[in-house]
């Protein structure tokens, strides 16, 4: 099992919203600590970000959120960044955020 490391950015994004929306990221994460893929529609590639990279995909009644984590670090499983989606691309703001957060923690 590998433990998962979280941004200190993403603890404070998730402090922002409702306890069911990071009850059902948590369920996410649990599976891939727990060493299970998740796939479509949950779970989708970002390689736009880095290779290894992937995105939560969580709808709730307040709209859509995204989840980025890395896997293919030795022991953990690193959670980067967490937006609200609110356009049908993911804002390239959005993903320069990603790409600097999940290089400070390599």
């Amino acid at each position: 099992m590998k433990t998962i490391r979280f941004h200190v950015g993403v603890l404070r994004e998730m402090q922002a919203v409702d306890e069911s929306l990071r009850l059902k990221i948590a369920d996410q994460l649990a599976l891939l600590a727990a060493g299970e893929s998740i796939g479509m529609p949950a779970s989708r590639p970002m390689v736009s970000i880095a290779s290894g990279a992937h995105e939560i995909r969580i709808k709730d009644h307040t709209g859509q959120y995204r989840v980025f984590y890395f896997t293919k670090h030795k022991d953990a499983i690193l959670v980067f960044h967490m937006f609200k989606k609110k356009t049908q691309a993911t804002p390239k703001r959005e993903i320069e955020i990603a790409r600097k957060r999940l290089e400070d923690m390599q």
